[in-house]
């Protein structure tokens, strides 16, 4: 497996496979070809369906910074990902560089020679072989993840931490509107204000739900995330951890070590499935997330790794099936209150995990392989092109049958 860094990107949204992606492919494919005065971008499968509701031309033109000539191929993908992009570069009306790359998920790009460059810096690549190295040779999976790594990595999660923790905070002031058709309102000012006024019972999930809501839509809104592991999910871990962080008063040391955990959790289904929501559907991204958040919680409430092993199990576990279908091509509805609920479920997975002794009957390694085997059954339209599910629907909704 290669560095959680890969995990938690930090870039502005909506979409990290859809514009973060895409914009990190045509600032290489810009740089190579600095003499270019056009360029033509075909785009491919779910980039195309939904790249205009997620801003995928646009960014490419602004990184871009020349004319280009966009080529939408609904009902075509290409070999390596349904996410495939071609960039032609162009002088004088003339062909000169041509690139075939793909857009992965959290914000990865590859090509054909992709393979031979990646560092792998983990010796495990899988929970089982991580838990019986750890029974072993003794430690937790946090000073597991430090020792790989280095100390170094703890500099960067602190400016992850940041991140997240400004979009929380310019969310819960942002008031308005979103961008885009739905004409849809932000939500978490409202709920935050009704966090502060609620009794006991309901103010955690209230506040969980603000926080939630405010990191979603400022993704919605373009605004600088975290990928945890997707923009489109990256509401929930942030929500969690800044719960425990402001209400209960964990230190920020303690939630370091927590997004340590969170991203081997998110490294692990990545390896070894999928995060994309245009190959493997919601699950990837809001169920990986769910499933990081469980185990990032367990860790803060003094959980033994088995009983991260089963939270994370379980976060990922109730997400299986859970299909990505974007109204109007918009990362705003379902997305949104998915980040909302997924939190909430995943605070849930933790409570339940820490209550166990982190005996269950079905590994997280075998829930990963079922969600990728899952998401490869799903029919295409159930995948990111919003030709399928609730995208169906349409902005006014449809009459019952």
């Amino acid at each position: 497996m290669e560095s959680i860094k890969k995990i938690f990107k930090i870039g502005n949204g909506p979409s990290s496979s859809h514009t973060m992606g895409p914009k990190f492919a045509a600032e290489q494919f810009a740089e190579k070809n600095t003499d270019a005065d056009a360029f033509k971008v075909y785009l491919y499968g779910s980039l195309a369906l939904t790249g205009k509701g997620h801003m995928t031309d646009y960014i490419i033109e602004k990184t871009l910074s020349k004319p280009v000539e966009f080529i939408w191929k609904n009902d075509e993908t290409l070999p390596l990902h349904t996410n495939g992009m071609r960039f032609e570069a162009y002088v004088a009306g003339k062909k000169t560089d041509e690139w075939e790359v793909y857009s992965i998920g959290g914000g990865e790009i590859m090509d054909k020679n992709s393979e031979a460059g990646e560092v792998h810096i983990y010796p495990q690549e899988t929970m089982k072989e991580i838990l019986i190295h750890l029974e072993k040779e003794g430690g937790t999976l946090w000073e597991y993840v430090l020792k790989t790594e280095g100390e170094e990595l703890v500099d960067y999660l602190r400016k992850v931490w940041e991140t997240m923790k400004d979009a929380i905070h310019r969310g819960l002031e942002a008031d308005g509107t979103l961008p885009g058709v739905l004409k849809l309102r932000r939500k978490a000012p409202s709920y935050h204000v009704k966090a502060r006024m609620q009794n006991k019972f309901a103010e955690d999930d209230t506040f969980l739900f603000a926080y939630a809501l405010a990191v979603s839509e400022e993704n919605a809104a373009a605004g600088k995330v975290v990928t945890a592991p997707t923009c489109g999910s990256s509401g929930i871990l942030p929500a969690v951890l800044y719960l425990f962080y402001k209400k209960y008063d964990f230190s920020e040391e303690r939630i370091i070590k927590a997004l340590a955990v969170a991203g081997l959790i998110g490294n692990l289904i990545k390896e070894n499935a999928s995060i994309s929501g245009a190959e493997v559907g919601c699950q990837g991204e809001v169920g990986a997330a769910c499933s990081m958040a469980a185990g990032a919680c367990t860790q803060l409430l003094g959980g033994t790794n088995y009983q991260i092993e089963y939270a994370a199990a379980s976060g990922l576990e109730h997400h299986l099936g859970l299909t990505c279908d974007p109204v109007a091509g918009l990362v705003q509805v379902p997305c949104i209150e998915r980040n909302a609920f997924g939190a909430q479920r995943a605070l849930d997975a933790a409570l339940y995990a820490i209550h166990s002794d982190g005996r269950h009957m079905i590994p997280f390694d075998n829930v990963v392989e079922v969600m990728e085997q899952t998401g490869h059954d799903l029919p295409s339209l159930y995948k990111e092109t919003s030709l399928g599910g609730l995208a169906t629907i349409g902005i006014n909704g449809r009459p019952p049958k």
